[in-house]
């Protein structure tokens, strides 16, 4: 499924080859409907050819877009290139719009380096060398004149990215910097429509294709609904992915509803030896979620999409305005039913539902990586995603070197202990040394704000990798023929937002046993909650990478614990159903439903509840108040097409 994937999305940028060097489309023209004929912007993610840099939409609503990242674990990526038609010979000014992402460190170095090539030559500057926030870098003046090329070549393989790339023929202007501004001034030099195109009407729009979204979706498609579902990544699965891989968690079909967990069973296979966190990414099944979903006929795909807009009245959701990651271009899905997945609560947030946020000793975000010896032909990159072979975490000899650039903007380990390093382990390690580098406890972020800083978490968790490995290869001049492997570029977030329902989860919930007339997914995962580690936490205080989870009887309950329908729905937005993490919970009962197996045991009832507010033409509340029968019905008979093995 991933070739199909990828064999459409390159005959999209065929497409937008055309588009962008035929005279009178996205050029100049796209110029003179910004009001400047003396302008041509050209967006990094819309090149015909990325070469190895990949888009990167994770942070586009806090940035404005969303960039070419140049991720190549300290090996140079390939270019990307793209052309335009430049009618009228004359010289220009470059603007890129780039930042040096470690600059908010104050550190050595600047490994995001990169250079601008027009027509094979380069600009002076090397971009990403600058400034801490985004920012239109000054690339000098150059001579435009027919067919241009215009290349990005990366030079360190750490990170470099890029917005844009913009030539002004007025050498004075400046593009705008950011905000609402830039946005405005993107949406009109790429000549989109001032509004979004219809893209239909659904019984239920299911934001977010995560297990959650996923099994959701599905589910309600099953039992006849019109259903859309938006995922702004190109593959289902979220955490669940090949992207990501955090193996999903938690039991499911489980008495005394025992077909609650069998849609998540069609997408997630039994933990075996080959399963786990940050393995082989064939592993995840991209390919089984994608052949789910598009085997229901009532289920429509906006995958690369990303919400960035909601329209309410009167309390509640009418439609949703939805992103194209690639070509900017929107589109609207109205609904009479909404169901929020994202995790960070986006549609909730943008619709002004009720919800809490832990700023502050909340949970953070992972990059799993790992590591490989290249002295076994057997784990050997075939092709240059790095991503096509399993783990080996042996430190077997070989002849063949693998050294690894210095990096003293990376996080200073020299003289601190990490896990993998002198028989050092964090908690429960899949694996003993080079097993405890790039596991689940390689977190950051527990005191940033979860929504607008995110990027800079991710980033501390890339130098914090780098800085680990720079010290097990150039200082204790250890595994000289291992290599980097694959690392997450999109951070695999734990804690965000809450919507808040009308039962809120708590933590004593579960250790009471407390019993709700409306239980409907099982709980198995203890009260897990993660805070930066003591044993590594000296000397990077309000900087910490390594967390530790809770353990103890407190944090454990009789399992399975069935938690509430109430918590799925918004107390305050009438037509609003959320699954995953930004369920109604505190902050503690977080630790018990965040796990994916569990939230795609959500989804599912989402799916059947909004099967009864078609049919009863009812809001999610008054499933409650008025079908609940009807709804634990639908829960003992499931919605799976496969024999469950609990019959």
């Amino acid at each position: 499924m991933k070739a199909n994937l990828c064999s459409l999305r390159l005959a999209w940028r065929v497409m937008l080859t055309a588009w962008l060097v035929l005279p009178g489309m996205a050029g100049v023209d796209a110029a003179r409907a910004a009001g400047r004929s003396d302008v041509l912007f050209l967006e990094a993610e819309q090149f015909q050819n990325l070469g190895g840099w990949v888009v990167d939409q994770q942070f586009m609503d806090q940035m404005g877009s969303p960039y070419l990242l140049a991720h190549g674990l300290g090996e140079p990526v390939r270019d990307a290139a793209t052309s335009v038609m430049v009618e009228k010979a004359g010289r220009a000014r470059v603007w890129v719009r780039t930042r040096d992402w470690v600059a908010p460190w104050k550190v050595k170095g600047t490994p995001g380096r990169f250079q601008v090539l027009i027509n094979g030559k380069p600009l002076k500057p090397l971009f990403g060398t600058e400034g801490e926030e985004w920012h239109w870098q000054d690339g000098g003046m150059v001579r435009l004149q027919g067919k241009v090329s215009v290349t990005l070549h990366d030079l360190t393989g750490f990170e470099g990215r890029c917005d844009a790339v913009l030539f002004s023929f007025d050498p004075g202007f400046r593009p705008p910097d950011g905000g609402a501004a830039l946005a405005g001034f993107r949406r009109q030099a790429l000549g989109l429509p001032e509004h979004p195109s219809e893209a239909g009407s659904y019984d239920l729009v299911v934001v977010g294709g995560g297990i959650a979204g996923t099994a959701a979706a599905v589910t309600a498609a099953r039992l006849g609904l019109k259903v859309a579902l938006v995922q702004d990544r190109p593959v289902l699965g979220g955490n669940g992915s090949s992207e990501v891989r955090v193996w999903p968690q938690g039991k499911v079909q489980q008495q005394p509803y025992p077909h609650i967990g069998d849609v998540v069973a069609e997408m997630v296979m039994d933990k075996d030896p080959r399963t786990g966190n940050g393995k082989d990414g064939r592993n995840y099944d991209d390919d089984i979620k994608l052949a789910l979903a598009r085997a229901e006929p009532n289920l429509k795909l906006f995958l690369e999409h990303r919400v960035n807009g909601v329209e309410t009245n009167g309390g509640r959701i009418v439609a949703v305005v939805a992103q194209e990651v690639c070509s900017a271009r929107r589109v609207r899905l109205e609904g009479q039913c909404f169901l929020d997945s994202t995790g960070d609560a986006c549609v909730g947030a943008l619709a002004g539902a009720d919800h809490e946020i832990t700023k502050e000793q909340h949970m953070g975000a992972s990059n799993l990586w790992g590591v490989e010896d290249t002295g076994k032909p057997q784990f050997f990159p075939v092709c240059e995603c790095k991503d096509t072979n399993a783990l080996n975490w042996e430190a077997a000899a070989s002849t063949t070197a693998a050294p690894f650039p210095l990096c003293p903007w990376a996080v200073d380990l020299r003289d601190k202990s990490f896990p993998g390093r002198k028989n050092m382990n964090g908690q429960w390690p899949d694996g003993g040394g080079l097993g405890n580098l790039g596991a689940w406890f390689w977190e950051s972020g527990f005191d940033r704000d979860p929504i607008d800083d995110v990027e800079r978490m991710r980033d501390l968790n890339l130098r914090a990798m780098y800085g680990a490995w720079d010290v097990l290869k150039n200082v204790d001049r250890l595994y000289p023929t291992h290599r980097l492997r694959w690392a997450a570029y999109i951070a695999g977030k734990r804690e965000s937002r809450r919507l808040l329902g009308d039962v809120i989860l708590t933590g004593d919930d579960f250790r009471t046993g407390h019993v709700f007339e409306d239980a409907c997914f099982p709980c198995s995962w203890h009260i897990d909650l993660h805070s930066p580690s003591p044993a590594f936490q000296k000397g990077h205080e309000g900087e910490e990478f390594i967390s530790l989870a809770t353990t103890g009887t407190n944090f454990n309950y009789k399992s399975p614990y069935w938690a509430p329908y109430r918590s799925l729905y918004s107390r305050n937005i009438s037509n609003l159903f959320m699954a995953g993490r930004d369920i109604s919970v505190t902050h503690e009962a977080l630790g018990a439903v965040r796990v994916m197996r569990t939230c795609g045991a959500m989804g599912e009832v989402v799916g059947m509840a909004a099967s009864l507010c078609k049919q009863h033409k009812c809001t999610p509340r008054e499933v409650y108040q008025k079908h609940l029968p009807e709804l634990q019905a639908l829960m003992k008979r499931g919605a799976s097409r496969q024999k469950s093995p609990v019959d």
